[in-house]
C-alpha cells in the first residue's frame, strides 16, 4: 500500500496539522512516511499544502507532481491542484470554500460539508478533523485508534482533553462524506 496525498487551502484551516496528525499515524503503525509542508510567509490566509505519502515501503522521494488523493479547501487550491490528481484517484472538497465544483470525470469527486458540521458542533477548529475523518473513510490508509496516538503526539499536553472532541469530529467526516 502506498497513498500520495495532498492536502491544500488556506492558512488557518488547519492543513499542515491535518498532513501532520497523518503523518504521525502511520508511524504509529511503523509505515514509512513523508510530510513536506509548503506555505507562503503570509501563512494564516494565504495559502497552505501540505504532502503526506504514507506507505508500506520504503518511499524514494517526498516530491510528487501527481496524487492518489487530493484534499481541496479552496478555489485557488482547486485551480491549482485538480489536474494533478492521477486517473482513478479521489478529489475531496469543502463546499464552503469552492465556488466552482470540480468537472473531471476520470477521478472520483467527493463532497463534505466540513464548516457547516463544525458550525454545528460549536467548534470551528473540529473543521480539518472532519476532513480527516472523511478521507479515511474513503482511503483507511490508517486506523482511527492511531490517528487518536498521533494526535497525543501532535498536540501539546494542556490540549489533550480535546481528543475526545476531535475523535467525534473524525467519525462526523466519515459519516458525511458523500459522491458528488
Amino acid at each position: 500500500m502506498k497513498e500520495e496525498i495532498i492536502i491544500a487551502g488556506f492558512g488557518g484551516q488547519g492543513v499542515l496539522s491535518m498532513g501532520k496528525i497523518l503523518a504521525y499515524s502511520g508511524l504509529m503503525e511503523d509505515k514509512e512516511v513523508t510530510w513536506m509542508p509548503a506555505y507562503g510567509p503570509e501563512q494564516r490566509g494565504g495559502t497552505a499544502n501540505v504532502t503526506v505519502i504514507v506507505s508500506d515501503n520504503k518511499i524514494s522521494s517526498p516530491i510528487l507532481s501527481q496524487f492518489d488523493a487530493a484534499i481541496i479547501l479552496n478555489q485557488p487550491s482547486l485551480e491549482k491542484f485538480e489536474s494533478k490528481v492521477k486517473p482513478g484517484g479521489i478529489l475531496i472538497y469543502d463546499g464552503y470554500g469552492i465556488n466552482n465544483p470540480p468537472t473531471r470525470k476520470d477521478i472520483k469527486v467527493y463532497r463534505i460539508d466540513a464548516m457547516d458540521a463544525a458550525n454545528e458542533m460549536n467548534n470551528a477548529k473540529a473543521f480539518n478533523m472532519i476532513v480527516l475523518g472523511g478521507l479515511l473513510k474513503l482511503r483507511p490508509v490508517v486506523k482511527l485508534e492511531s490517528v487518536i496516538k498521533g494526535l497525543k503526539k501532535t498536540l501539546p499536553e494542556r490540549h489533550h482533553h480535546l481528543i475526545p472532541m476531535n475523535e467525534e469530529a473524525i467519525k462526523k467526516g466519515m459519516e458525511l462524506i458523500r459522491e458528488a
